[in-house]
């Protein structure tokens, strides 16, 4: 039995109003490849399949044209569920026709869980797996809300909830795995954060968390799951340094701060009852990123090495140099003009700094993070320090839950 886990492709993401469509194309081109070349049986994309729960007419046909071509690679079951950034009742719209292809989707949770349990078999009609299919649980599903609950509160619920649904499809599925004749494999899948996961700055999921509040301890996961694929951080990791409990991070670097990270894909091989043998398998890189940081001189060095190379890439680019540099920008074009080298962003921290100690009026938001725009508007308000806490808390779930429509 071999498993491949993916997650986070996040089909239709822009990169500063940078569209990525070819890089989303020539990775689910890779991926098919993949799945063909390795004999895989199963594939598990654990949720934020689209950046968007109103996916564009592009990423759509994206998503279908690779759902469509997949069981000519000889990989026999799909299984797919929504992270927090997917629309469940988009993904759900075609389960019916998707599951007689054997593409299996969970959007949501479903009031009966015995639904989320799903049994694979092999063309002799054996289960050959069992997998709990959980999608990103949303607070609706999984806590009831009670006055003048604190954050902790809220958060404790939410771990809890989590925890009891997890144990209801572990149960469901063992009494699956009772009835075979033979050992069955059992996998989850999750789209949360688990606790002591690691994420990078301007990952879009790095800003929704506040100290450990919302992060789900690996000890919670029932043990009969053989494999645990989760979805939700871009940054490829075992959770707990568990071999069986993983992320596979995103496929692409989702920002700047991702561009040195190796992207993969797991390939897992599940052989009667033990760990599993846990492969990854390395993405290329389909368009080059890359950080520019330092005062003029270092960036000139650095534009120049790029330049010289004469291959296309993206930059962002920092200024952290002490001397004020009005026309950055225009110093930059003048560089990169008629060459490979784009410059997607450009950050003054020199302005910036003035910006944030409020000697300037801001001119471009885009300088500054939602935190950052927070952080400065409890500073303007002189909101008291005692007070901070519970804001912020307020803040980021109001953050958070903006990514759930």
């Amino acid at each position: 039995m071999k498993i491949l886990h993916t997650s986070d492709w996040h089909l239709g993401r822009q990169l500063y109003g940078k569209k990525r469509d070819a890089e989303f194309h020539a990775f689910l081109e890779w991926l098919l490849n993949t799945l063909k070349q390795e004999a895989v049986d199963v594939l598990i994309v654990a949720g934020d399949v689209f950046d968007t729960s109103a996916p564009s007419h592009f990423s759509q046909a994206q998503y279908y044209h690779f759902l469509t071509h997949v069981a000519q690679t000889g990989c026999q079951h799909v299984v797919i569920v929504a992270g927090n950034h997917d629309s469940p009742s988009f993904i759900n719209a075609p389960k019916p026709l998707l599951s007689s292809l054997s593409i299996y989707v969970v959007g949501q949770v479903n009031g009966d869980p015995h639904q989320d349990v799903l049994l694979l078999k092999n063309q002799e009609q054996q289960v050959e797996l069992i997998v709990c299919a959980v999608p990103y649980l949303r607070d609706r599903d999984i806590r009831t809300v009670s006055a003048g609950e604190s954050v902790e509160d809220k958060a404790q619920k939410l771990i809890a909830g989590a925890q009891q649904y997890y144990e209801a499809l572990a149960a469901i599925a063992v009494a699956h795995q009772e009835e075979q004749s033979g050992w069955v494999p059992i996998v989850a899948t999750g789209h949360l954060f688990a606790a002591g996961g690691k994420v990078q700055e301007g990952d879009g999921v790095r800003d929704l968390y506040i100290g450990g509040l919302g992060h789900f301890p690996a000890a919670l996961f029932p043990p009969v799951f053989d494999y645990i694929a989760l979805g939700h951080l871009h940054v490829p990791q075992k959770v707990a340094g568990q071999d069986h409990i993983r992320y596979s991070g995103s496929p692409i670097p989702m920002g700047f701060g991702e561009a040195k990270q190796q992207k993969q894909v797991l390939l897992i091989e599940l052989e009667a009852q033990g760990l599993p043998q846990v492969q990854a398998l390395a993405i290329p890189t389909f368009q080059a990123l890359a950080q520019v940081r330092g005062d003029w001189s270092a960036i000139e060095q650095q534009l120049s090495q790029h330049l010289e190379n004469d291959l296309s890439v993206w930059l962002e680019i920092s200024y952290e140099g002490e001397e004020l540099i009005t026309d950055l920008r225009e110093r930059i074009e003048a560089r990169v003009q008629n060459s490979p080298v784009e410059v997607l962003r450009i950050q003054n921290q020199r302005i910036k700094q003035q910006v944030l100690q409020g000697n300037e009026t801001v001119q471009n938001l885009d300088e500054l993070s939602p935190t950052e725009v927070f952080e400065r508007c409890l500073e303007s308000h002189a909101i008291p320090v005692s007070q901070r806490f519970e804001l912020r808390a307020a803040f980021l779930e109001i953050l958070n839950s903006s990514t759930d429509h």
